[in-house]
């Protein structure tokens, strides 16, 4: 990794303001050589209408810590990232607390990116289990 992992955290965090992940309250808990982790709060906001997290609301968790992965472990300040197909299956349903969101790459192409994302609890069950493709389109300089 180009950074460590402290400035890696600070720099994903710095991404958050005035967008969905603020929205949602997604923040970015820890990194590893071949992961990313992000975390979202349980909360009557992220709930469908009989209590429970919406699926929508753990795909954008998990296109959030995807799309942040590809940014950071292919060192892109050249490029744009963006999720071009994302997939869930959500097996699970939880109420409250957080949801944790581990990124891990399948596949890191110089275009396109293949992510495993799974959505466990705090108590490490299994929620969802995410697949999400990005690509990386260059900056125009």
């Amino acid at each position: 990794m180009h950074l460590n992992k402290k400035e890696i955290l600070e720099q994903c965090a710095k991404m958050c303001p005035n967008t969905l992940l603020e929205t949602l309250e997604i923040s970015f808990s820890e990194v590893g050589e071949d992961y990313l982790i992000a975390k979202m709060p349980v909360t009557p906001k992220v709930h469908q209408p009989d209590g429970v997290l919406h699926g929508g609301a753990m795909v954008a968790l998990a296109e959030s810590v995807g799309s942040a992965a590809s940014y950071i472990f292919l060192n892109s300040k050249d490029f744009f990232i963006r999720g071009i197909e994302i997939s869930a299956n959500h097996v699970k349903s939880v109420k409250e607390g957080y949801v944790f969101a581990k990124a891990e790459a399948i596949h890191r192409g110089r275009t396109t990116q293949l992510w495993s994302i799974k959505i466990r609890d705090e108590e490490e069950n299994l929620i969802s289990v995410i697949k999400l493709t990005t690509i990386s389109l260059p900056k125009n300089k």
